[in-house]
């Protein structure tokens, strides 16, 4: 198995401190071993895999998921929990320019289609994810970005069909919004979640529909052979007529040998608070229990969870080690400290990172993979997984059946991704790009 990062960003280490592991327990489940036959492999078990593996149980396939660590142990555990509007970095112009005005609105059909299928899934089954917020709030950091936000309201209605709601500089201290931000804008869609109550109740409900669920059982390899796969682990195989890749910012450069530069994970940090006291939250001004992220293209996301922790995330770092960690996790404390001043003394016990997952073309894809028929993959949300991710799971077992799905599958998510620039070098790219982005930022 090649990998792009060294052996520590895929270990224990970077998600030792997660919050979310606290909140919920998850049950330990067996490793694969031996010869066994399945009708679909997923490998992968995250949002986009468990999904897959629960809409295909339900139709009555046999569906087995091979998680290498555990369930959530990536980035679907250890996420911010914004169940909300993306997937994709393409804006309105770039999307009818490449696929026309029709596909982009079915594109944006599908962003809401994605939050719409989460919500079903922890609605119809009373799951308690601490949900919160009523819609998605982007702070304006300089004047000129909620200058630019008064200029969207026509954006989100045609693409969403929604009336975002704008908040003047003045307003936001009333609506406990105080961090020194310049305005905002709210679009009524989207919530927050704990993304690890939602990956557990994932997991249970495609085992309670048929499907089997490993832990510990990295795919090593897979060959096509008389038609069908063979997906070998640690301590057995598995024979399969079709195989789903699901494993987004967690992929190998040859699982299969396709994904190799078409995919680039990137890392992103959080940090969350000790509960806070009411007198703490009035001292800043922010008791506004809004999923929110600024303008920032280096942002920042957070939120005033109902426990009243508040969650902090930011970019992570380029490399991967003991010490980088330590520097991604100092430079959100800082943030959280520059932006939330009155906090500097409430505790961060929490901290850890994981890494998201961009694509060449800025687009997430979900699809069967070129010139290997029967194998499909879906990845590359942009940092936007709790829904899309959830959708792209949806879409796959669709795929995999052969089924015309009844959901939205824009082109956008057709298109095949496209190989990043200096392939396995890839990554020496980030630095130059995150200068530009942090001097557009100033």
């Amino acid at each position: 198995m090649r990998r792009i990062y060294a052996d520590f960003a895929y270990s224990e280490t970077p998600r030792a401190g997660c919050w979310w592991d606290e909140t919920c327990a998850a049950p330990d489940r067996a490793a694969q071993e031996g010869e066994e036959r399945a009708d679909v492999v997923i490998i992968g078990g995250g949002f986009t895999g468990l999904n897959a593996a629960l809409h295909l149980a339900q139709a009555g396939v046999g569906a087995t998921v091979l998680e290498a660590e555990r369930v959530g142990f990536g980035a679907s555990g250890r996420n911010g929990g914004f169940c909300c509007l993306g997937g994709g970095m393409l804006d309105d112009a770039a999307l009818d320019r490449k696929f026309g005005r029709q596909e982009r609105l079915a594109w944006r059909q599908a962003e809401r289609a994605a939050i719409q299928q989460v919500e079903d899934f922890i609605t119809t089954r009373d799951v308690d994810v601490d949900r919160h917020s009523q819609g998605e709030t982007q702070l304006a950091h300089r004047p000129r970005d909620f200058d630019e936000m008064r200029g969207k309201l026509d954006y989100y209605a045609e693409n969403y069909g929604v009336t975002a709601r704008l908040t003047e500089k003045t307003d936001l201290a009333a609506e406990g919004l105080n961090a020194g931000f310049e305005g905002a804008i709210t679009v009524p869609i989207g919530f927050g979640l704990n993304p690890r109550k939602y990956v557990t109740a994932l997991a249970q409900a495609a085992e309670d529909a048929g499907a089997t669920v490993y832990h510990n059982s990295l795919a090593l390899n897979v060959t096509r052979r008389d038609g069908a796969f063979d997906v070998t682990t640690p301590k057995g195989r598995i024979r399969a007529e079709r195989v789903i890749i699901a494993t987004n910012g967690y992929s190998s450069e040859d699982l299969p040998p396709w994904l190799a530069a078409r995919y680039m994970p990137t890392q992103s940090s959080v940090i969350v608070t000790r509960p806070m006291t009411e007198a703490e939250l009035s001292a800043q001004g922010w008791t506004s229990r809004q999923a929110c992220y600024d303008s920032r293209h280096l942002l920042h996301y957070f939120r005033l969870m109902p426990d009243n922790r508040m969650l902090f995330g930011v970019r992570g770092g380029l490399l991967s080690s003991p010490a980088s960690e330590a520097r991604a996790l100092r430079r959100a404390r800082a943030d959280f400290e520059a932006m939330f001043p009155a906090w500097r003394d409430v505790e961060t016990p929490h901290g850890w990172s994981g890494m998201v997952c961009i694509a060449r073309n800025r687009m997430p894809f979900v699809g069967e993979v070129p010139d290997q028929p029967g194998m499909f993959a879906g990845l590359c949300y942009h940092g936007n997984g709790v829904a899309m991710a959830s959708y792209s799971g949806a879409l796959l077992a669709d795929l995999v059946r052969g089924k015309t799905p009844e959901r939205p599958y824009p082109a956008p998510m057709r298109a095949p991704l496209a190989r990043f620039e200096l392939g396995r070098f890839r990554r020496a790219v980030m630095p130059f790009a995150y200068a530009g982005f942090a001097l557009s930022d100033r």
